[in-house]
């Protein structure tokens, strides 16, 4: 089974038109994925290509639109460029000793205020002698570098060589989603329920990744529907030390299970695992300031077509409005755009992200923060609407204690 993109190290490939990177990542993944011309503007969208980068492991190469392309049509492939700075792990900037200027001056300075790590490539080194003033910037910078030539397939080795190097450290220890909340040898209970949006055949990316978590790290794991949870807990010889639901099983879940278990949501786990839980917490409090007419925006990370009482669409609008007591005015959004006027919502509340990488997660939470907007995420809001807001929190006591102390 291929690793999800949720789990690849996304390397963001940015420079002016015609630079090579298109080029460069060709060479890179010994495989023609880039249209490669000497037309300056060739790459459009942009384009990714998963690959096993070992021994770092599974990455995702995007390779992007000039970052100084013309026109209305430029700007808008220049947008899409920018979008991509938000899902970038590892960046790399090719240009070339002879047009080296502002435009990836604008790159370093993007990459340094998001702490985002990144290399340089002097593409076309068989057409450019080196320009020792850049050179000593770089150094002087403690900016890493590498050149290449990609028509000749110079400089590649290098170059693979330099992304190890650069690769940053929370993505080579990845933190867990939840079997440090239950340890070796303890049994967590996950439950799942199988409705009309469960996959058929198969179960969804947060709780196959949970059941793997646990697995890897010597724990126990059973996996139960709601209606099996009260007599399945009646087998334990002990109690086990976790429960997680899906959130929208959250009241039947936590009616069946003794106060004594802790007990959250896959979603919650995800809001850590993808994102700041604590800062999602100080979102979710905001939905007591929520009044009838307010805007609220609802972000889903991947597209699908809502079925039946869809969680996004349905479910949570609804819990909304009846926790306010007054119809909310909601916006949806799905996919990597995200809407520039988010200063005029009063919340944000965003799904789990399991499809996306964390680094896309936090730049929303970023840009929120920016923006003076509070944002959550599906399982938080749920649990909050539904009166289950402490209980939920109780695997995390930094959380907890930022909800119970009113610590907005």
């Amino acid at each position: 089974m291929k690793a999800p993109k949720s789990f690849r190290l996304h390397i963001g490939i940015f420079g002016k038109r015609n630079s090579g990177k298109s080029s460069i990542l060709n060479s890179l993944t010994n495989q023609d994925v880039s249209i490669v011309s000497d037309i300056a503007g060739t790459t459009t969208d942009p384009v990714e290509k998963p690959m096993e980068l070992l021994p770092l492991g599974p990455v995702l190469f995007i390779d992007t639109a000039g970052i100084d392309d013309l026109g209305n049509l430029g700007e808008k492939r220049v947008a899409k460029t920018m979008l991509v700075f938000d899902r970038t792990d590892l960046g790399i900037i090719v240009s070339n000793f002879n047009d080296w200027d502002d435009y990836e001056r604008q790159i370093i300075n993007e990459f340094k205020n998001r702490a985002i790590p990144f290399i340089v490539v002097f593409n076309k080194s068989d057409l450019h002698e080196e320009n020792d003033a850049i050179i000593r910037q770089l150094n002087t910078a403690k900016i890493r570098f590498t050149k290449t030539s990609a028509l000749k397939q110079t400089g590649i080795t290098d170059l693979r060589e330099l992304l190890l190097q650069s690769a940053p450290p929370d993505f080579i220890e990845r933190p867990a989603i939840l079997s440090d909340l239950v340890g070796p040898g303890e049994a967590a209970v996950l439950v799942v329920p199988i409705d009309k949006e469960a996959p058929k055949g198969r179960l969804i990316l947060p709780q196959v990744q949970s059941i793997r978590d646990l697995l890897d790290n010597d724990s126990f794991c059973m996996v139960v529907k709601e209606r099996e949870l009260r007599e399945a807990l009646s087998r334990f010889n002990k109690p086990p030390k976790l429960v997680v639901t899906d959130s929208q099983a959250f009241l039947k879940v936590a009616a069946d299970t003794p106060t004594e278990i802790p007990l959250t949501s896959f979603s919650i786990l995800f809001a850590r695992f993808q994102g700041d839980l604590n800062e999602m917490v100080r979102g979710a409090m905001a939905i007591d300031k929520l009044k009838t007419g307010d805007k609220v925006l609802i972000a889903e990370a991947c597209s699908h077509h809502p079925i039946g009482e869809d969680i996004g669409t349905v479910k949570i609008p609804r819990w909304l409005t009846q926790y306010v007591g007054g119809k909310l005015e909601i916006d949806h959004q799905r996919g990597h755009d995200f809407p520039e006027n988010i200063s005029e919502y009063k919340i944000i509340i965003h799904c789990g992200a399991c499809m996306w990488n964390r680094r896309e997660m936090l730049s929303r939470i970023m840009k929120a923060k920016q923006a003076n907007v509070p944002i959550t995420n599906y399982g938080l809001t749920i649990a909050y609407s539904l009166g289950i807001f402490e209980r939920a929190l109780q695997p995390f006591p930094a959380a907890l204690d930022i909800y119970l102390n009113k610590k907005i």
